[in-house]
């Protein structure tokens, strides 16, 4: 099969299967005839307004059809798209215009940005404008995606892959005109990633508003979905259904459910195969960078119990200690990834610099360490660990068992002032039922957890502590019980 422009993509599959489900929200669909209609007007349009060959289109819209509609018009305008969250707010927005420099923002008031021209969500196109084929285009690069990292500031990442995709091209288990679920939040590359994808092999896409879990094992029926997406927060959603319930739907469909984003706690993943088989649990690590790549297929986690994988062929690893000096095998310090085609191939950032060292070699501030056949295994972020009385401490780690206890649905540890010991271990947890006695909370983590690193203090919410790509955002979560503190002094 030949490589086809994303100008052209949906226009292949809508002439093989014009009145098949291209997408489905939640039960609403467009076929695929219908979606290629829609996006040669919108392209027009987005035309109209100074869309120009290899601009930037800002998209600022919910999960939905109308956001993969923006996409594909994008495309087909020979732009790059560059999703962002319908939810941020607008200082952070206007620092994300400003970086990136669109010429379009999509999802926002119209004059919102001055001379750079916006259009609002449920924008709907001239309708005398045509609705047929467009000259065939083909972006620089894919996508453009946003990171906030370990600083806070947002960055731009450019992809290097140029907007063109080969439909038979093997890649995340995806089968051609099959069907793919993604419950997460469109605009975080993963979601993005395996969306798009699926949809460039003519799959029907299935997707989500928000997250929920029985509706996730009500669709894969409904669909008969052959892929879904996961975090580790989902499958804890999923796993905290009452049996009766995750047994009633029929998930015989299911070739592959991978999860990826943040750490799965072990028992949560052997769950998981226990449930639905090792040959259909995989796990990715990779960043939007993708500068390297580890996979990892339930049988063979069960032999490397803890891993994220080896690394793909494309790509290698190593990991450091803090001098930049190559560890061992079994010990842990910072990875640092390069793809085989030499730094800077996969991507290029805006309003950052990569994290390197000698050779080409750049991080994505994670810990972990490699085994001595090569498997790679996380520990935490380098940006999220806690000193504590001299002692290092991965959020990670206390989380996992966290998360363990029953009716937790997620948490998020981060570290409040202290004066004797540098910083004080406190968890934010969300479980729905209330709070648990402080006491039978400290037994549990003391059955996994040495001494130091059980959190001084507890916090119970009800809302999630998580975003539904799996996110936390620790910094904020920190500075908010900080100014709490302050104004109860």
């Amino acid at each position: 099969m030949a490589i086809i422009t994303l100008s052209r993509i949906v226009a292949y599959w809508a002439a093989q299967q014009p009145d098949r489900p291209a997408i489905d929200h939640e039960g609403v669909q467009i076929s695929w005839a219908e979606l290629d209609r829609r996006t040669n007007r919108l392209a027009r349009a987005y035309e109209k307004l100074g869309v120009k060959q290899d601009d930037f289109v800002t998209i600022a819209l919910p999960n939905g059809i109308e956001f993969f509609a923006a996409c594909l018009a994008t495309w087909k305008a020979g732009a790059t798209p560059q999703p962002i969250s319908a939810r941020l707010p607008k200082h952070e927005r206007d620092q994300i215009v400003e970086l990136g420099k669109p010429s379009l923002v999509v999802g926002v008031p119209a004059g919102e940005y001055g001379d750079t021209p916006s259009v609002p969500e449920n924008y709907e196109p001239d309708a005398t404008l045509p609705d047929t084929e467009l000259p065939e285009r083909m972006a620089a690069s894919i996508k453009a995606m946003t990171s906030g990292g370990s600083t806070g500031r947002p960055k731009l990442i450019v992809s290097k892959i140029p907007a063109a995709w080969d439909p038979e091209l093997p890649y995340l288990e995806i089968p051609v005109q099959g069907a793919m679920l993604i419950p997460g939040p469109l605009y975080h590359n993963g979601p993005f990633m395996w969306a798009m994808i699926a949809l460039f092999k003519g799959c029907t896409v299935a997707i989500t508003t928000r997250f929920d879990a029985e509706k996730t094992l009500e669709t894969i029926e409904r669909l008969k979905i052959d892929v879904v997406y996961t975090v580790p927060t989902m499958m804890r959603r999923i796993w905290a259904l009452p049996e009766e319930v995750r047994s009633k739907y029929d998930l015989s469909s299911l070739k592959a459910l991978w999860h990826l984003a943040a750490p799965c706690p072990a028992w949560l993943k052997e769950c998981f195969i226990e449930w639905l088989g090792g040959d259909v649990i995989w796990e990715l690590y990779a960043g939007t960078e993708g500068q390297g790549t580890t996979i990892i297929q339930g049988t063979e986690w069960l032999e490397h119990r803890g891993s994220v994988g080896k690394p793909v062929e494309a790509c290698e690893m190593i990991v450091v200690d803090e001098t930049g000096k190559e560890l061992p095998p079994g010990e842990v310090g910072e990875i640092f990834m390069r793809p085989l085609d030499g730094a800077g191939t996969t991507y290029r950032y805006i309003g950052a610099e990569a994290k390197s060292i000698e050779g080409g070699w750049e991080s994505l501030g994670d810990m972990g360490y490699l085994d001595e056949d090569g498997y790679l295994y996380l520990t935490d972020r380098l940006s999220d660990m806690i000193l504590s009385g001299g002692a290092n401490i991965y959020p990670a780690e206390v989380e996992a068992a966290i998360d363990a206890y029953p009716g937790v649905h997620s948490s998020a540890v981060i570290g409040l002032p202290d004066e004797d010991m540098g910083a004080r271990l406190h968890a934010v947890i969300c479980r729905p039922e209330g709070a648990v006695d402080e006491a039978d909370m400290a037994a549990h983590l003391s059955t996994m957890l040495v001494r130091y690193k059980i959190p001084k203090s507890f916090e119970y919410v009800s809302e999630a502590v998580r975003d539904d790509a799996g996110k936390v955002r620790r910094k904020t979560l920190r500075e908010e019980r900080i100014a709490a503190m302050a104004q109860n002094a």
